[in-house]
């Protein structure tokens, strides 16, 4: 009796600039798992890339710059807590999996790095705002982060607006957690 081998899956390779690639297309109705060492000098477009085609991806394996993933896992109030961690959080349960020294790599680079574990969130569990309205929130208050938020919004919010989501006018962007954001974002949309 001959032993077979047990059938572990396919491996796709598309061998294309990443911000080009339509994940939708790719998947053909099954949520794709996408893995990658992402350049560290453009990570944050191709998070955002591939957030827009979270209805595709079943979750997402990512080695980077250790700093970003302290950023895309930073909890309110904390200094690396800004625009990329609110935008992850709110569309994705990210867990940093674990570090990898500068010696593992030939040559070695001058800086740490990390894996992290995406995992987007079930369409029951998104905001229930528009994501356009919550970029431009976060984008202007994240955008001059040492001002308050009233000062911050100004031109995209109203200070009417801002209590009206339950928002401090005076807090600061690093101070909201990721729902009041969306909280934010429903008075605009």
């Amino acid at each position: 009796m001959r032993a077979e081998a047990a059938r572990l899956g396919e491996l796709t390779i598309v061998n294309r600039d990443v911000l080009s690639v339509d994940f939708s297309a790719l998947a053909h109705g099954t949520p794709l798992r996408v893995v990658g060492n992402l350049p560290y000098n453009i990570s944050t477009p191709i998070l955002f890339h591939c957030l827009e085609n979270a209805d595709a991806i079943r979750d997402m394996h990512f080695m980077l710059q250790k700093e970003v993933v302290d950023r895309m896992a930073a909890p309110p109030g904390s200094k690396t807590y800004g625009r990329l961690s609110v935008m992850l959080q709110l569309r994705c349960t990210v867990e940093p999996l674990f570090g990898v020294p500068p010696g593992a790599f030939r040559p070695p680079p001058k800086v740490d790095s990390a894996v992290v574990r995406l995992v987007p969130l079930a369409r029951e569990r998104l905001p229930q705002a528009d994501f356009g309205a919550i970029d431009r929130v976060v984008r202007a208050a994240f955008g001059q982060r040492r001002k308050t938020l009233s000062n911050a919004l100004h031109g995209v919010v109203t200070p009417a607006q801002i209590a009206v989501a339950g928002v401090d006018a005076r807090a600061r962007a690093e101070q909201l957690a990721p729902a009041q954001f969306v909280a934010l974002a429903q008075q605009i949309a």
